[in-house]
């Protein structure tokens, strides 16, 4: 199952981002994400993540997200996560 994980950063947490960043790509090749990558806001700064999670079920892609580095750090304003189907 795919599903899309969709966070949004706490205004001015960029710090946050950036001093969790190693543990975040480490935890994402440990797990065998292979898509992810940060949202840019207007300036060109990171203000959040997409990441596209191969999972068992919508438990799996919660616990995942419940243990990213970024997560833990508290760096999240929300959090999305949605069924995704994969076209192209």
């Amino acid at each position: 199952m795919l599903i899309a994980l969709m966070a949004k950063d706490k205004e001015g947490a960029l710090q946050t981002r950036k001093d969790n960043r190693e543990a975040h790509v480490a935890y994402l090749k440990e797990t065998g994400v292979s898509q992810a990558g940060p949202f840019l806001d207007a300036n060109g700064d990171m203000c959040g993540s997409l990441i596209v999670l191969d999972v068992e079920d919508m438990a799996a892609a919660e616990a995942w997200a419940a243990n990213d580095p970024y997560a833990k750090a508290g760096l999240f304003q929300s959090v999305e996560l949605i069924q995704w189907n994969k076209v192209i």
